[in-house]
C-alpha cells in the first residue's frame, strides 16, 4: 500500500457560490412538478442538528451510546421570492394584485448548485447538485428603509426545516448530493434534463423526482434481495 501524501497536485479543493436554484411545489398526489427558476439568492446555510448522544450505562460502565435520529434545516436568503413560492409562505391571492397573508404553508421541494473548484481549474472544476425534499418555510423579516444616498436591497430570509421522505434501500431522508466530478455526464445529463425540464420533447415540465428516480436515472440498479443499490 502507497504511504500517504499530502498536498498532491490537484487536491486543494473547495467548495463555494450557490446557483441554478429551482422550486418545486407538490400536487395532489405529492409529486414535485412544474419547477420554477429561484434568482436572487444570495445564501443557503444548511443546518443539519440531531443525532444527540444518549448514553446508556450498565455494569458501572457506558455500556452503550444510542443516537437521536437527525434532522436537516437551512436558512435561505435571498432578494427576491418567485410568485410561486407565495403558498410556500402562508399568502394567498384573492385576486391579481390582492393578498391575504398568515394562511396555511405549503410544503416544497429545492434543488440548488454549489461550485467545487482546485488550485488548477479553480470554480471550474465541477459541482454539488442539491436536492431537497419536503421542506417548508418560517415568515420571513422584512425591513423597508428610506431611499437614501447608499441605497441598499431589502434581503429576505426564511428559516427551513423538512420533514424526511421514503429513500429506498434507505432511512428517510429530506437531502440528496450528486458530485459532478464523480458520476457519468451522460447520466448527469438526464437527471438535469427532469430537474429543469430540458431535453427531448415539447411543454417538458420542470420537477423534481423521488429518490429511486434519481438513482434510477444515475444508472444505479437496486437490488430487492440485499435492499441496496449499485452501479
Amino acid at each position: 500500500m502507497a504511504a500517504i501524501t499530502w498536498d498532491d497536485s490537484g487536491e486543494h479543493l473547495y467548495e463555494t457560490g450557490i446557483d441554478h436554484m429551482v422550486l418545486y411545489r407538490p400536487d395532489a398526489n405529492g409529486d414535485y412538478t412544474d419547477g420554477v427558476a429561484w434568482n436572487g439568492i444570495t445564501a443557503f446555510n444548511e443546518t443539519p442538528s440531531g443525532a444527540d448522544s444518549n448514553p446508556v450505562w450498565a455494569d458501572n460502565i457506558k455500556y452503550l451510546d444510542l443516537r437521536a435520529a437527525d434532522e436537516f434545516g437551512a436558512t435561505l436568503e435571498c432578494l427576491y421570492t418567485p410568485a410561486e413560492f407565495a403558498e410556500c409562505d402562508g399568502v394567498k391571492e384573492v385576486a391579481p394584485g390582492i393578498l391575504v397573508y398568515q394562511q396555511a404553508r405549503q410544503a416544497f421541494g429545492l434543488s440548488y448548485r454549489t461550485l467545487i473548484g482546485n488550485e488548477i481549474k479553480g470554480n471550474e472544476l465541477g459541482y454539488k447538485l442539491h436536492l431537497l425534499y419536503n421542506a417548508t418555510a418560517a415568515p420571513s423579516e422584512k425591513s423597508y428603509n428610506t431611499v437614501n444616498d447608499s441605497p441598499e436591497t431589502s434581503t429576505l430570509s426564511y428559516e427551513l426545516t423538512t420533514t424526511p421522505i421514503t429513500a429506498q434501500g434507505f432511512k428517510n431522508t429530506a437531502l440528496i448530493t450528486i458530485d459532478s466530478t464523480k458520476v457519468a455526464k451522460a447520466n448527469l445529463t438526464a437527471l438535469e434534463n427532469i430537474l429543469y425540464g430540458a431535453g427531448e420533447g415539447q411543454n417538458v415540465k420542470a420537477r423534481l423526482p423521488k429518490p429511486a428516480e434519481v438513482f434510477t436515472t444515475l444508472g444505479l440498479t437496486y437490488d430487492t434481495q440485499t435492499g441496496t443499490w449499485s452501479a
